[in-house]
């Protein structure tokens, strides 16, 4: 099973190689697989389970082979030793492979990671999958002030098992608020969506709401997913600067939502039109992909 995705960096349309795509199939490919889903395999400590094998010894050889199969660019990233899969899973670029934008008016890619954008989200904004609500209202739940980004742009950015599964804060600011919302871990594979609509409004999620420098308020949403093993924060200070890691998630494909406030800013074109089209952008940590509103 694959997913064509447009990469923005090269400029040409690739194909998405999906790790665990028979496991997928088989659980959201058809009823039974559904059902068996739903009531159990969803549940969180299933995906603790799994995500502690990934944590321990007997993880290590499946290192070498999945470099190999997912043609992972080493040389981008410092060497190690990976004593487990998770540590290799959270492995981080060399410095100087990714540069912030520095345009105080241009927001930099919070994660490297396939992008959909949208220019305002409400309640009744589907994404292009179809059925895929981004109810920011659903999404924030009882996070106080959750109003207020009603109406705003948004990105939605999903990571695959393959990528760099760190993500940064992509201004200057002071967190506001946190709040941890408990739910299910379905996985956020394509077809996994498709199948169940309502994924991001009731997978595990991390809420921040961020007062940034130059983009307003925004809130800033982890969603786990199928076998991710935990959301870490790993910057626990209030103050945060443009580009500082603010945590990362052990093994699994993850997602984090980024919505802001009605007028502050807007999505760059060239996403907000691939979006349009059903397609997602692969898109640099660090890159600029929106602009402040004058």
């Amino acid at each position: 099973m694959s997913t064509r995705y447009w990469n923005r960096a090269a400029g040409k349309e690739e194909e998405e190689l999906v790790y665990g795509d028979a496991f997928v199939k088989l659980l959201y490919g058809n009823s039974i697989g559904l059902a068996l889903t739903d009531s159990l395999l969803t549940r969180t400590f299933v995906s603790k389970a799994y995500g502690a094998l990934q944590s321990s010894r007997l993880s290590q050889g499946k290192i070498e082979p999945f470099i190999k199969k997912f043609s992972i660019p080493m040389d981008e990233f410092e060497p190690g030793p990976f004593h487990t899969f998770n540590d290799f899973f959270i492995r981080r670029f060399l410095p100087g492979k990714r540069n912030f934008a520095v345009d105080p008016s241009r927001m930099p890619a919070f994660a490297e990671a396939r992008y959909y954008a949208f220019s305002e989200v409400t309640e009744k904004t589907l994404a292009p999958i179809k059925g895929l609500s981004l109810s920011p209202l659903a999404l924030l739940e009882k996070i106080p002030g959750a109003a207020s980004f009603v109406g705003g742009p948004a990105f939605l950015a999903r990571l695959c098992p393959v990528d760099y599964h760190r993500f940064h804060y992509p201004d200057d600011g002071q967190t506001i608020s946190e709040m941890s919302l408990h739910g299910r871990l379905h996985s956020v594979n394509p077809l996994a969506l498709k199948q169940k609509p309502d994924i991001f409004l009731t997978n595990e999620r991390s809420v921040s709401i961020l007062q940034t420098k130059n983009f307003g308020k925004l809130a800033y949403v982890e969603v786990g997913a199928l076998c991710v093993g935990k959301i870490v924060q790993t910057h626990r200070e209030k103050s945060f600067q443009r580009g500082a890691e603010k945590g990362y998630f052990l093994f699994g494909g993850s997602t984090v939502i980024v919505i802001g406030e009605p007028g502050k800013w807007l999505p760059d074109a060239d996403i907000l039109a691939r979006t349009s089209q059903g397609q997602e952008c692969l898109i640099r940590l660090g890159e600029a992909i929106a602009k402040r509103n004058s």
